[in-house]
């Protein structure tokens, strides 16, 4: 149940997200925020810290249950959330949005939604504004959009004790008029507070689409808010989704992952990749490639499959590796790296995909056909990637190097300095365990492979060029992240536009500061 569009001038605001999925990077993407780990409630956090309670004896005894243990450590974690600034100003934020994921009905988010019902009754009905999301389907015979999904759920959000003041209602075309009535009449809610998020051209018409029903206006009544709100400016948001739909050129973009199936698994990449090519006029167009198929075995058990992969990779204009884990599609995602270095086309890897280009330098450039990482091979010969010194072997959980770290460049004669406008450091997020190992950078580097980037410590490789090739790319951290609609990720950048051979006109553009 989310708070969807809340104009950025009206003041401060913060998002919190309780049992939540790639909402919380959309919510940053959208409003260029930069959230916490504590940002994202989950239940695993909340029936952590009430056990540790618990056998701390902070409960002298008493039974532990759901009410009032489990709902009052989700209203403590809300509240105390509440007061961290998550948009670079200073002071708690005027008005916390809070997103409850799942469907009404689930026995998962059940303490949840109970913990919301006895939170709008402390803070008051002006402090308290509640939008229901809902699908309002239509039947294919029929042609008639069907209200009764909504009602029910309202009718069971009602039953436990909370009661929304305007309904979300996703459609693939507008409701009509007589479907708000009924919805209206049915769910006892205002006409006027019936949103309608029908589907659009682009997902950037969004806050258009609300504003333009006057969203912000319900929202604000229903908080009190109206007398001190600005009316939002949107213009930004107007050319950008004008843009996005005038566009009529794309770049080939072969993105060769372990989890193409699911797509979803790669939506910061997507959007950061969306980012960059909008930047440049042009329309992304993502190639998915199943490591698998590009391997040798797949030759013989999936030849169409194998020879489909191989052909899409040829005609791509550049090459995506992305982060991910275990063996599988390995072999394919080396000979990727491969063929992008052999016949210089742009190469980008992430994380993994960084790996995996140190991994085939070895075994194709140095000659160490075994050399691979531990993460695949304990007994490799040649351990080029290795495990982190502070992780552990045995635990899983929380054993990842995770957050923003800074990495500095260690010379400025390099392409991704270069597209960092030649900042001397670059801040960016990093999730991983394995990383290249130190004692192998001399010969890597004497070979041609050069590592641009390095943590604090000089340890930690973070960034690797090969000065021969257009643009090969490997970054051990996440720039997609960071990445916003109306600022791009600049490695991405750089990326889209070696891709179409741009990058030497906008590295002299920006040296001469035009």
């Amino acid at each position: 149940m989310p708070v969807p569009c809340l104009p950025s001038n009206m003041g401060k605001f913060l998002f919190l997200m309780m049992a939540v999925d790639l909402d919380l990077g959309n919510y940053e993407r959208f409003l260029d925020l930069t959230l916490t780990r504590e940002n994202n409630i989950t239940t695993g956090k909340i029936y952590q810290s009430v056990l540790e309670k618990e056998r701390r004896g902070d409960y002298l005894g008493k039974t532990v249950q759901v009410v009032p243990h489990i709902t009052d450590a989700i209203k403590n974690r809300i509240e105390s959330v509440a007061t961290i600034p998550v948009d670079g100003q200073e002071g708690p934020a005027d008005v916390c949005v809070i997103e409850l994921g799942g469907t009404v009905g689930d026995i998962e988010s059940m303490p949840f939604i109970e913990a919301l019902r006895q939170l709008s009754f402390s803070v008051g009905p002006d402090n308290f504004c509640l939008i229901h999301v809902s699908l309002v389907p239509v039947l294919g015979v029929v042609g008639e959009q069907k209200t009764k999904p909504t009602q029910h759920s309202v009718r069971e959000l009602r039953a436990l004790g909370l009661t929304p003041h305007l309904l979300a209602c996703r459609s693939a075309q507008p409701i009509l008029d007589n479907t708000k009535e009924k919805l209206s009449q049915f769910c006892h809610v205002p006409a006027g507070n019936i949103l309608n998020i029908h589907d659009v051209p682009n997902i950037w018409h969004v806050p258009l689409l609300l504003r333009n029903q006057n969203a912000h206006h319900s929202i604000l009544k229903q908080l009190d808010l109206l007398r001190i709100a600005a009316a939002p400016d949107l213009r930004d948001w107007t050319n950008m989704a004008a843009t996005h739909d005038n566009i009529t050129n794309s770049v080939k973009i072969a993105m060769v992952g372990k989890y193409v199936g699911l797509t979803d698994s790669y939506l910061s990449v997507v959007k950061a990749l969306l980012h960059a090519c909008i930047a440049c006029s042009l329309k992304p167009s993502i190639d998915w490639i199943a490591a698998t198929d590009l391997e040798d075995e797949s030759s013989k058990s999936t030849p169409e499959a194998h020879a489909t992969a191989w052909e899409t990779l040829r005609k791509a204009s550049c090459v995506l590796v992305p982060g991910g884990f275990g063996d599988r599609g390995v072999k394919g995602m080396i000979l990727a790296a491969k063929y992008a270095r052999e016949n210089k086309v742009p190469y980008f890897g992430i994380c993994l995909g960084m790996q995996i280009s140190v991994i085939e330098f070895a075994r194709n450039v140095l000659g160490w056909e075994k050399a691979n990482s531990t993460e695949f091979d304990d007994g490799t010969p040649n351990p080029v990637v290795i495990f982190m010194p502070e992780g552990s072997k045995t635990h899983m959980g929380s054993t990842m190097r995770l957050g923003s770290r800074r990495t500095l460049f260690q010379t400025a004669d390099c392409i991704t300095s270069r597209v960092y406008h030649n900042s001397q450091y670059v801040d960016e997020r990093h999730r991983h365990r394995y990383e290249v190992n130190p004692e192998f950078i001399g010969t890597f580097e004497e070979a041609g492979l050069k590592f641009v980037g390095k943590d604090e410590t000089g340890n930690r490789m973070e960034i690797l060029e090969l000065p021969s090739h257009p643009f090969y790319v490997g970054v051990q951290f996440h720039p997609e992240f960071k990445s916003r609609p109306r600022r791009p990720s600049p490695v991405f950048l750089g990326f889209i536009l070696a891709a179409t051979g741009q990058l030497d006109l906008y590295l002299e553009k920006q040296q001469n500061g035009s």
